[in-house]
């Protein structure tokens, strides 16, 4: 890794001071540093971000998004075998993002929280904004 790129995802409190920029514009730091959220809220945040960082996942909290689906619709709604669908599931459960309900022999599964998929609507409206292209002089 190069020194630059460790700088600058190092923490704060990490970057050696030889790397503080000199600008003349207002400093407020200081004041919007004990707004910021703590380091696990972070590392939390980060985590559900990389669970929906992933097409896959997506599509499952997609197909979830209607109501509860056993793993063999969830599978044939994401397009992927009933064994990947599982782990994939299992991977969102341990994340909180769904919950199971067993069945007898089957399981369901549903979004286990509407913040979820206020996420994913929120995603998808910024994804599906028109650009804006920028005309030149």
């Amino acid at each position: 890794m190069s020194t630059c790129s460790y700088i600058h995802m190092s923490p704060v409190e990490e970057r050696p001071a030889s790397t503080t920029i000199d600008c003349a514009g207002p400093h407020l730091a200081a004041a919007r540093k004990p707004l910021l959220m703590g380091a696990r809220t972070v590392e939390a945040l980060a985590e559900t971000f990389r669970a929906l960082g992933d097409p896959t996942r997506v599509r499952i909290l997609d197909a979830l998004s209607a109501g509860e689906l056993c793993v063999c619709d969830i599978a044939s709604l994401a397009g992927i075998s009933e064994s990947a669908a599982s782990h994939q599931l299992r991977l969102l459960r341990g994340m909180r993002l769904v919950r199971p309900r067993r069945a007898g022999r089957l399981v369901y599964y549903a979004v286990d929280d509407q913040h979820i998929l206020e996420l994913l609507r929120q995603a998808l409206t910024h994804v599906e904004e028109p650009t804006l292209t920028l005309k030149g002089p």
